[in-house]
């Protein structure tokens, strides 16, 4: 049963996740966020979610606590091909990038990966067009609990719905019960790290990129947030990068600097040239 969850109470924790996290909720919502407040808050002994606030701002272990909110809060809605023409077209533009003489090979950074399943695909591609040796893969989330199960490399049932016939001999092996495993050569090529895509100064540490996918990600925040988003992204992206998301996102009405364009049916964002930082 969740505890009670009055307009005032609402409107600080709204405050707070979107904040430090991003996400948006409406006051329609509210059942729904004292639902997963009600949860964490029992769970610390508390019986009154202002207790449960005053404790995540003040308390030392509210850090802590605050992590394992956003682990309850985030949705990790992701398998094997999700979007798949999208990918293959990014394949073809990675391809044409590797093509030219200055350039050795490309960056992508896949954010807010959830499980994995999102750059796995894109790795898998790559290698089979020989391409993967030549391509560095990042991928980061907010939850520690998603990033634990990317690194385990083992995946199951609607993970898997989506695969074609003949990738699952290809790229896994069988692993225990109705488990499979990503094959090691796949797998060791991406390169996990916990990232909150509000955390400035740690996205700076990843350096620039050519590529950046945040696909079905934009849909969770409010307009503002979208716009500093991307904006962040730019600033993360090469000249002339690449920005990818979900076929149900648009950047078109934002008004940001990145200039939409269609690949094999796919649509992607290019960062305008002099926007932004280069490359390092």
């Amino acid at each position: 049963m969740a505890l009670p969850l009055p307009p005032p109470v609402f409107a600080i924790f709204s405050h707070l996740i979107e904040e430090k996290a991003g996400l948006h909720y409406a006051p329609r919502e509210t059942d729904l966020l004292a639902q997963k407040l009600s949860t964490r808050a029992v769970e610390r002994g508390l019986d009154s979610l202002l207790d449960y606030y005053y404790f995540l701002r003040y308390d030392e272990a509210g850090p802590r606590e605050l992590d394992a909110l956003f682990e309850a809060l985030v949705i990790h809605e992701t398998y094997f091909f999700r979007e798949a023409n999208q990918l293959r077209a990014l394949v073809d533009q990675v391809l044409l990038a590797l093509a030219k003489p200055d350039v050795s090979r490309v960056r992508i950074w896949c954010a807010a990966a959830s499980t994995d399943e999102e750059p796995l695909t894109l790795a898998m591609m790559l290698e089979e067009r020989g391409l993967l040796d030549r391509v560095e893969i990042v991928a980061t989330d907010l939850s520690a609990r998603a990033l634990a199960k990317a690194r385990a490399g083992k995946y199951c049932g609607r993970s898997l719905r989506a695969l074609p016939d003949g990738e699952r001999l290809r790229h896994f092996r069988d692993a225990e019960a109705d488990h499979v495993r990503v094959r090691e050569t796949t797998h060791s090529r991406v390169r996990w790290q916990q990232l909150n895509l509000f955390d400035a100064a740690g996205i700076e540490t990843l350096g620039r990129f050519d590529v950046i996918l945040s696909r079905n990600v934009l849909i969770y925040f409010r307009d503002a947030t979208v716009i500093r988003l991307v904006a962040r992204f730019a600033e993360s992206l090469a000249p002339r990068g690449l920005l990818l998301v979900g076929a149900s996102e648009s950047l078109l009405r934002f008004g940001t600097v990145f200039d939409c364009e269609e690949h094999a049916g796919a649509f992607f964002y290019r960062k305008r040239n002099g926007m932004g930082r280069g490359s390092e």
